[in-house]
């Protein structure tokens, strides 16, 4: 079973197994999660497609927690010229492991 589903202000194609890292849901690791915008679902070939405007009503994908993290530093750097000012700082991006049940 495939299925388009929206979290964190973005969409993903999903199937039963597949893992993903999304932004930071509050749950703790092994509890589960489920994903209630789903905008779309049809079987594995493709056929019984089911498309919501702009969500399925009644449809769920079920989800578990695998760990809670930070993604590599990203290196934020700010600089005027001529002026001599520079600051450099990172950032690391919360995110949740989930495993599509």
């Amino acid at each position: 079973m495939l299925a388009v589903i929206a979290t964190g202000g973005k969409q993903y194609l999903v199937k039963t197994g597949n893992i993903l890292k999304i932004e930071k849901l509050p749950a703790a690791a092994g509890a589960s999660a489920t994903f209630d915008q789903v905008l779309l679902t049809a079987n594995d070939e493709g056929g019984e497609v089911k498309v919501g405007t702009p969500y399925l009503a009644g449809v769920t994908v079920a989800g578990k927690v695998l760990a809670q993290g930070r993604a590599k530093k990203m290196r934020v750097e700010k600089f005027k010229r001529k002026i001599r000012y520079h600051k450099v700082y990172g950032h690391r991006q919360p995110f949740t492991q989930v495993q599509i049940v």
